[in-house]
């Protein structure tokens, strides 16, 4: 029997991260164009403020074309401002307090949040607006998070786990509903859903739920693919969150019969994980280059899983505009 590569369809890239890498590429190609990308003045071209999207290898290869990437405002000196030098945020939306800082001091922002990620901030601001206190399901100190809770501190109330919950106290008469981070596995959050409405039965949820649809499909992927395989390797960052959740997903579907491993690329991977194993399924979270997936496909043929079927659940038809300084770039590129 051939051993092979049972590989998810959809993996890696979402339209979210798509179009924030696409963002910082396009003001790139155009500082290029423009002569600029090494400019006079030692200034970078573009900064980048906290990674653009959680991948190691994205944000080392856009580092390398120029890109200059900061973890705080403070970091970006007060000439670029004066220079008109872009400052990208990531598609993980920062808070409001970010947003002044960079008002006060002039600052050139271009916006990469993810729209999804947009939404959730609307929908807290609204919430807020209409009296509510807010339940934010979500991990703590990830740059979503922070950016979402930083909406309204004082009345989002993030928890993590399912424990968490009793830490809250409302009364009846307080208006109650439920947010969350959109790159949570939708079986994690399930028991803390659950047991937000067995202590708060009043408790409303949003009209559509915040965890995007491109979390939502991988997942149902990988569940799929796990059944059909003795180990999963997820390809993405450590501190990715929806590839970590995917990594759990496929663990939980494995039932017992294997392990699942993740791995930033194929140099992380160990032989020993696939003695015994016929089938190892393949995905990836989303924002991983599929390079990176090749890459292990590729090591993984040389160890004799020479067979490559897809596992496809759902056709991903979904696209974001670019922020509209850059789609001007862009026309400009184009010669439109």
């Amino acid at each position: 029997m051939t051993k092979c590569v049972v590989l998810a369809d959809p993996r890696g890239f979402c339209a979210g991260v798509d179009r924030a890498i696409l963002t910082v590429r396009t003001i790139l190609r155009a500082a290029e164009s423009a002569g600029k990308l090494h400019r006079g003045d030692g200034l970078p071209p573009v900064y980048v403020r906290r990674q653009i999207v959680h991948n190691r290898h994205v944000v080392e290869d856009l580092a390398a074309q120029g890109a200059v990437f900061v973890q705080e405002l403070g970091e970006v000196p007060d000439e670029a401002a004066a220079a008109g030098i872009p400052v990208v945020f990531s598609a993980h939306g920062v808070s409001p307090e970010v947003k002044r800082e960079a008002d006060r001091r002039g600052m050139y922002v271009v916006d990469a949040t993810c729209p999804l990620v947009g939404k959730v901030h609307r929908e807290v601001l609204r919430f807020v607006r209409e009296g509510y206190e807010i339940v934010y399901i979500g991990h703590r100190g990830h740059d979503e998070a922070v950016g979402v809770v930083g909406e309204s501190p004082e009345h989002v109330h993030l928890i993590e786990h399912e424990s968490d919950v009793d830490s809250l106290d409302f009364t009846p008469d307080t208006k109650l509903v439920l947010l969350s981070q959109t790159t949570l596995s939708v079986d994690e959050t399930a028991g803390t859903i659950a047991a937000l409405k067995a202590r708060f039965p009043w408790i409303e949820e949003p009209p559509s739920s915040d965890i995007c649809y491109a979390t939502s499909n991988r997942q149902a992927a990988v569940k799929l693919v796990a059944q059909r395989s003795d180990c999963v390797v997820i390809v993405g960052s450590a501190n990715s969150s929806n590839s970590v959740r995917l990594m759990e997903v496929a663990q939980e579907g494995l039932g017992g019969r294997g392990r699942a491993y993740r791995v930033d690329d194929a140099g992380e991977l160990d032989r020993a994980w696939f003695e015994g194993v016929e089938a190892v399924g393949v995905s990836s979270g989303a924002s991983v280059p599929d390079e990176l997936v090749s890459g292990v496909i590729e090591t993984l043929h040389g160890w004799g899983f020479t067979g490559v079927e897809s596992v496809e659940t759902i056709k991903e038809t979904m696209h974001f505009v670019l922020p509209p300084q850059v789609r001007a770039l862009a026309k400009a590129e184009r010669g439109d």
